[in-house]
């Protein structure tokens, strides 16, 4: 009995050391470029008042941040009413309007359901308005999930991390990372399931 909990033990160690190893290890960029011609911002649920979450603020404001900085000339905000009734790319686009970004500068995208689509749908603005690069904020530990489904296209991208809310503790933020490496590694062994959504999905 003892030996098979042993094994059990070292079995678990492996798989979590190289879902870790894989997540670390992912490329979040496919280009040098610093300046690109719009900032996707990634969305994540407002608070169930519609006011923007402590994960949705910062996102929202790194996107304003890089967009002060001339890293970009447009804002793409992008997610729907996934979580709840209130649209996320709405309520984001209300927080940078408030932060002094000008509305002809802000596109709203609201159908996107998931990170896959919420790609999908900001190239399909892109591709509308002859934009050719884009850099894609969101929260630290989403990026790698992210980066594995911007690998399905050919335009350059970077991704950028906008920085943890005070309000989240340690604890959840670990739980964050922990997730998005298990769930990158179950990509890595049985890849994408074929979507519409994604280019090039095979399974």
């Amino acid at each position: 009995m003892r030996r098979i909990l042993t094994l059990l033990f070292l079995v678990c160690v492996v798989v979590i050391s190289g879902a870790a190893i894989h997540y670390v290890t992912i490329p979040t960029s496919n280009t040098n470029l610093t300046h690109f011609d719009t900032i996707i911002v990634l969305g994540t649920p407002a608070r169930n008042d519609g006011t923007p979450s402590p994960e949705q603020r910062a996102r929202t404001l790194e996107g304003i941040r890089e967009y002060k900085a001339g890293v970009a000339p447009t804002l793409i905000f992008t997610g729907g009413p996934a979580h709840n009734r209130f649209v996320e790319a709405h309520v984001m686009a209300e927080l940078a309007l408030a932060q002094g970004v000008p509305a002809n500068v802000i596109f709203e995208e609201g159908q996107a359901k998931d990170t896959i689509q919420n790609i999908y749908y900001s190239h399909r603005i892109m591709e509308s308005h002859h934009w050719a690069s884009a850099e894609v904020v969101s929260s630290p530990s989403h990026l790698p999930r992210t980066a594995l489904i911007l690998a399905h296209y050919s335009f350059p991208w970077s991704t950028h991390a906008a920085p943890w809310p005070t309000e989240l503790s340690l604890l959840n933020r670990l739980i964050h990372y922990a997730a998005e490496a298990e769930y990158c590694f179950r990509l890595k062994l049985f890849g994408f399931r074929k979507s519409p959504f994604l280019p090039g999905s095979s399974k």
